[in-house]
């Protein structure tokens, strides 16, 4: 690690230990100190953890794979905030994708070193799995894995395949796992969109489960563990605890909660970027921009050639839920950096009729009808994202939005009649 890096580190780190140093730095001191600023009315499963007094982790040598989503209702880092607290044995971190204090892109991770802020020992998970991430648990001394991240809602955010893979690394090594449930912030009202095949599963997807989940974290654990964890860890399950949230509807977008969002990768910058993500996250398949580089990430869609007929396309179907504006834009990097490129916006302007998964497809549908230069990436990508051949080869035989999304409705239905028997929340 650099040296500007850790300085970085040691800045920010630095502010939370602050914060978080004294007896006043437990959660449930710093949620009430929060209270004339209008308390949350979610209470994470951290926020819950602590207020039973780190009940479900008495007694345990504690490690957690976090990143910088890991916050208590005060925003105060939850790592900080347990190393300040005599209540709980926190002894390692587990980095995922990004790292654990967030410093890494896409496809990057932080590495192995000690967190200049507390200086405990931080492992790198990112990209490991089975018995290699098992010696990793194993060689940090913890006797429980504590899972929290903030979850994006869409089977392609890697995540939730991070807490799989953690679940199962945790069975070889013999470690308890305990998941501190977080909101899923596009609702978790139902499931939307193709069910992965087992034959294109990647770390964009492990698993048999639908593109748009409709679940907290917390709800996918149970469902890991009684659907698939067995296959990939000897026939075992996890020794597993879920720390649910209080006061989550299952129908609350995120800004319902009144809690603080910290962008969970470099490239979700807000809600709004998670609302239409499950859907234009497709274009990563394509040789389209899907938006990197710029303050729009996966709302700006456009390439070399595009103008003014794709966003009219897409507005001639009437999409519920959302319209398309023209638009031009240079990404700062990744596809087209610093070039000038015209595609779309989208402006979501009812959010509770908008379907993304539809939207994105019926995208992908209009980009080839309007633009000759349409491609899909030489490794088909695309199939790894939507978990098939079905998207990509229905759309070059020309079929329209609705045929596409006709296809996999018998999956999505055995995969939602699966989905309801993990569910850890109830009502709209």
């Amino acid at each position: 690690m650099s040296l500007s890096r850790r300085n970085l580190l040691a800045v920010t780190g630095a502010v939370g230990v602050a914060a978080a140093a004294a007896p006043a730095a437990r959660a449930d001191t710093a949620d009430t100190a929060s209270a004339g600023r209008g308390r949350p009315r979610v209470r994470t499963g951290f926020d819950e953890l602590a207020a039973s007094g780190y009940a479900a982790l008495t007694g345990q040598r504690v490690g957690v794979v976090t990143n910088p989503t890991g916050i208590t209702a005060g925003a105060g880092h939850i790592v900080d905030v347990m190393h300040g607290d005599d209540r709980v044995d926190v002894t390692a971190v587990f980095g995922p994708e990004h790292g654990f204090r967030g410093t890494a892109q896409a496809g990057g991770s932080e590495g192995r070193y000690d967190d200049p802020a507390t200086g405990l020992p931080v492992f790198d998970t990112y990209l490991k799995s089975g018995q290699k991430l098992a010696d990793i648990f194993t060689e940090s001394g913890v006797e429980t894995v504590v899972f929290d991240i903030q979850d994006a809602g869409a089977r392609f955010y890697t995540y939730i395949w991070t807490m799989f893979d953690c679940m199962v690394a945790a069975v070889l090594a013999g470690k308890r796992f305990v998941v501190l449930d977080r909101p899923n912030p596009v609702t978790g009202r139902d499931a939307y969109g193709p069910v992965l095949e087992k034959e294109f599963a990647t770390f964009v997807g492990r698993e048999p489960i639908a593109q748009q989940h409709g679940m907290t974290v917390g709800e996918l654990a149970q469902l890991f563990n009684a659907e698939f964890v067995p296959g990939s860890a000897d026939g075992r399950k996890a020794e597993l605890e879920v720390v649910r949230m209080s006061g989550w509807r299952r129908g609350d977008f995120f800004d319902a909660t009144g809690l603080p969002w910290v962008p969970p990768s470099p490239n979700m910058p807000t809600p709004e970027t998670a609302l239409v993500y499950p859907g234009t996250c497709l274009f990563e398949g394509t040789n389209l921009s899907e938006g990197r580089g710029t303050t729009r990430p996966f709302e700006l869609l456009g390439a070399e050639g595009v103008d003014r007929h794709w966003a009219e396309a897409a507005n001639e179907l009437e999409l519920p839920g959302v319209r398309f504006r023209e638009a031009y834009f240079a990404p700062t990097f990744s596809k087209f950096q610093g070039k000038t490129v015209g595609g779309v916006q989208l402006h979501v302007h009812d959010r509770d009729s908008f379907d993304p998964v539809r939207t994105g497809v019926a995208l992908l549908v209009t980009a080839k009808q309007v633009w000759s230069g349409f491609a899909w990436r030489s490794d088909n990508w695309i199939d790894k994202l939507t978990g098939s051949t079905w998207v990509r080869t229905a759309i070059d035989k020309g079929a329209s939005a609705d045929e596409v999304v006709a296809g996999w409705r018998s999956e999505l239905a055995g995969f939602r009649a699966v989905r309801t028997e993990h569910l850890l929340y109830r009502g709209r």
